[in-house]
């Protein structure tokens, strides 16, 4: 099983090139990545380029225009061009460990989703592995406490592996613990509900839509923590000036029970072809479902 991993970015090259040395040292290499860049400068262009020339997998520039925050948007566009039967979301300044590709595809399960967490870095620690080029996605857990123990991260916890079995599905309708910036689904899944709606523009409430659309749809939430915890670099907070409206649309949602987006996936698909060409030029491979 193709698995595709959609990396969602802007402007923020150092970051995610820590995000792609962690992709590019996974163990499970049966995955593409996408960038879904939400209309980043030249310099993310160029450093996706070069990376991708020497990369154990196949790496793709998904561009769309800046005109603000459209993550949704991006992540959409990215999605539609992806080859995988199955998707994995994450944000372009969570830094994936090793196992992060494997233990998504081991919990990956018919009529479900995989939502993951993350552990925080401070401010400075952040600057510092950035500057340097820090490998933190092959940290041990020895490391980790040792920053742990001078304010470097906010806890350990998620970096632990645990086999938690029927634990993982008693939360099947919890919309509240599902972000997009670590989150496994099939692409079929994705496609049935339309994918992201990209009527939620500027910061808030996208993957909460998301993910109450696909339980309404039947696909239960699947607790991903103890194997799929990412590395969340730290940023300043996103212009927050359309969170109200956005919750106040995610709560019509709920009432009325939505399924589809209203603007959604299907803006950039022809019939069933998924295929198509990315940003820079490179031809992606069409798929029919």
């Amino acid at each position: 099983m193709l698995v595709s991993v959609i990396v969602t970015t802007y402007n923020r090259p150092d970051a995610l090139a820590a995000v792609l040395r962690g992709l590019f040292a996974q163990r499970d290499r049966g995955f593409e990545v996408l960038i879904a860049d939400d209309g980043s400068r030249d310099d993310t262009r160029a450093l996706v380029e070069r990376l991708a020339r020497r990369a154990p997998v196949a790496v793709h520039h998904v561009w769309q225009e800046d005109r603000g925050f459209r993550a949704g948007a991006a992540r959409n566009r990215a999605a539609a061009q992806a080859a995988g039967e199955y998707l994995i979301f994450l944000d372009g300044d969570c830094v994936p460990r090793p196992d992060f590709v494997a233990r998504h595809r081991r919990l990956a399960e018919p009529g479900w989703m995989v939502a993951g967490n993350r552990i925080l870095l401070s401010e400075s620690f952040t600057r510092e592995v950035l500057a340097a080029g820090t490998p933190i996605h092959d940290w041990t857990l020895a490391q980790w406490r040792r920053a742990k123990g001078r304010g470097a991260i906010n806890r350990t916890l998620p970096l632990r592996t645990l086999p938690l079995g029927p634990l993982r599905k008693l939360g099947r309708r919890r919309w509240q613990r599902v972000r997009t910036c670590n989150l496994g689904l099939w692409a079929e899944d994705f496609a049935a509900v339309n994918g992201f709606d990209e009527a939620f523009e500027g910061w808030g409430f996208e993957d909460s839509d998301l993910a109450v659309r696909l339980i309404n749809h039947g696909v239960g939430r699947k607790e991903g923590a103890f194997a799929t915890g990412v590395l969340h670099l730290w940023h300043r907070e996103n212009d927050r000036a359309r969170e109200g409206e956005n919750w106040q649309r995610l709560q019509q949602r709920i009432r009325d029970g939505a399924t589809r987006a209203e603007r959604g996936l299907d803006r950039y698909r022809t019939g069933k072809l998924l295929g198509g060409r990315s940003a820079s030029g490179a031809t992606l491979p069409a798929v029919t479902r």
